[in-house]
């Protein structure tokens, strides 16, 4: 049998877990001494035991008109007893109007239990496993000033606890009423226009919606034509492109200005009012994004040229590493303006705050599915940064790409523009473009030798051919062609078929070391050629089947 100190210490323990656990329900509700005495009692029909069941009397109340009864769900601690009975019904009115027009409702958060515990929650949920004597509802904002809506558990005395709006929320009604409320011009327009119509819309909503669209067109096509006229009459070239590049921009700007003003005049109500804000921050941003894309990119034109042919003279380092920390700037502003923008347009809709945890925890999901989907574009973005930033590649640079000979056009988010010289443009994707070794001929020391390979039979003279190379050499009058001395001829290699001889023609820029070594090959040939027709031989001989 168990001792008596074994039975006394399971006593004891089993008394202080029982005045936890009546300590923890305890926690659970706002004990208080009384609630709305002004009032008198409640309907014995109204029910107020769970978050659900509140929410759901507000609006059947408020569709019945019956806001008498509709301020028992209102804690008028702040309103004196004595004024609670006029009070109350017309905070109750203020109150649905909030809600149907401010409030997107979560009611997978408004539990229907009196003690709004999730039975559903995962272990990883903030709340999992708790009961609640407080529900947020939504934040409403004045001048960045957070206003929270809650709903509290109250219990008077020995009564049944209750879920009513808090005090704090109670308090409050008044001042969000004055800034969400309906506008003096939505109070002056008549009585059949207030009425509610069909989406959980009002009729004048019904029509507004519309009609501020239309207006919004109209203000659109208005100013495109303005801008267009005004462009035709610009006497200036620059000045004409400046407008046709902020034509869409602009257009954008003042169609969003519209939407902006007519929803501040009139206040639209349920989820019309929670889309408005973010798509008014999304055609800001958008505005601004072309405006930067447009608008400077014709500046940046004005100021560095980057298709100009000037950018591959030999001498023109600095204006190629100019131009291509311009490209990087632009491409920085850009990032800079959407991440800006997209955070302004999720700050702007409040329609996320009533995910709550859920949205925290697939935000995570979320962001692993567009990142893997996105990857690319991503790697992309930092392998044209990584090449502005070590300039290994530079606008106006002369490069070999796959036996390409081109010339970086333009450095782009996703892709390198390149233009062979035949004016064929290659697009490359940057991270391909930097993963592949190239040759740039002007990133440093712009002189370099063109190799003239030519194979010659095996007991070809090379001191001959050494002397027909520097021949050709006087002959060639070319500006950018190397000192004679600097020029070479090597036996650089040997097979079957006889001797490769290699022709070293110095060049002092690379931009035209191309056509200057096609012309020296041109000419050796010919004096080859010359050679044996006299009867001196130069080249093997070997029958088609055996060169292959």
């Amino acid at each position: 049998m168990p001792s008596y100190a074994t039975v006394l210490r399971s006593f004891l323990l089993c008394t202080l877990m029982i005045c936890a656990a009546a300590a923890v329900a305890e926690e659970n509700v706002y004990q208080i001494d009384a609630l709305n005495v002004g009032l008198g009692a409640p309907p014995d029909q109204l029910d107020r035991s769970s978050p659900h069941a509140t929410m759901e009397a507000l609006l059947d109340l408020a569709d019945a008109k019956d806001f008498t009864t509709a301020a028992h769900l209102l804690n008028l601690a702040t309103v004196p007893s004595t004024q609670q009975a006029a009070a109350g019904p017309q905070l109750a009115e203020q109150l649905y109007a909030l809600v149907d027009r401010k409030v997107v409702i979560s009611w997978g958060d408004l539990l229907d239990r009196p003690d709004a515990l999730d039975a559903t929650a995962t272990t990883k949920s903030a709340v999992a496993g708790q009961t609640r004597r407080s529900i947020l509802l939504w934040v409403l904002e004045i001048d960045n000033r957070p206003y929270p809506i809650y709903l509290d558990r109250v219990q008077v005395k020995d009564q049944a606890p209750v879920w009513v709006f808090s005090q704090r929320s109670v308090a409050n009604i008044t001042k969000l009423y004055d800034t969400y409320g309906p506008s003096k011009m939505e109070r002056k327009l008549p009585d059949w226009a207030r009425q509610n119509g069909f989406w959980n819309l009002m009729w004048w909503e019904v029509i507004g919606l519309p009609v501020m669209f239309l207006l919004s067109i109209i203000g659109g096509v208005t100013t495109h034509k303005a801008l267009t006229r005004a462009a035709a009459t610009a006497k200036r070239d620059f000045s004409k492109k400046i407008i046709e590049a902020s034509r869409l921009p602009i257009v954008t700007f003042v169609m969003t200005l519209i939407i902006s003003i007519i929803s501040g005049i009139f206040v639209f109500s349920g989820p019309i009012s929670a889309l408005i804000p973010p798509t008014i921050a999304l055609g800001y941003v958008i505005a601004a994004l072309v405006f930067v894309v447009n608008v400077v990119d014709r500046i940046i034109d004005r100021i560095i040229e980057f298709d100009n042919d000037d950018l591959q003279q030999i001498n023109d380092d600095h204006r190629r590493e100019t131009a291509t920390k311009v490209s990087l700037v632009r491409r920085m502003l850009i990032v800079v303006i959407v991440l800006l923008g997209f955070g302004i347009v999720l700050a702007e809709a409040d329609v996320f705050r009533t995910f709550g945890f859920s949205l925290l925890a697939s935000a995570g999901a979320v962001m692993l599915v567009l990142g893997f989907a996105a990857r690319e574009v991503l790697s992309n973005i930092m392998s044209s940064m990584q090449i502005a930033l070590n300039q290994s590649a530079r606008i106006g640079d002369n490069v070999v790409y796959k036996g390409h000979i081109c010339s970086v056009e333009r450095i782009n988010f996703t892709y390198v523009l390149l233009r062979v010289w035949t004016g064929v443009r290659l697009v490359v994707p940057v991270t391909e473009f930097v993963s592949e070794t190239f040759e740039n001929w002007t990133i440093r020391d712009p002189h370099m030798k063109r190799l003239v390979e030519i194979h010659v039979a095996h007991d070809a003279e090379v001191e001959e051919l050494r002397d027909v190379f520097f021949k050709v050499i006087d002959e060639v009058e070319h500006e950018d062609l190397g000192d004679r001395d600097e020029h070479e001829v090597r036996v650089t290699g040997q097979d079957v078929f006889g001797q490769i001889v290699t022709f070293c023609v110095t060049c002092n820029n690379p931009n035209t070391s191309w056509e200057v070594s096609c012309e020296v090959r041109e000419r050796l040939i010919k004096r080859m050629q010359d050679m044996e027709s006299a009867g001196t031989r130069v080249f093997p001989e070997v029958n088609p089947a055996e060169g292959a």
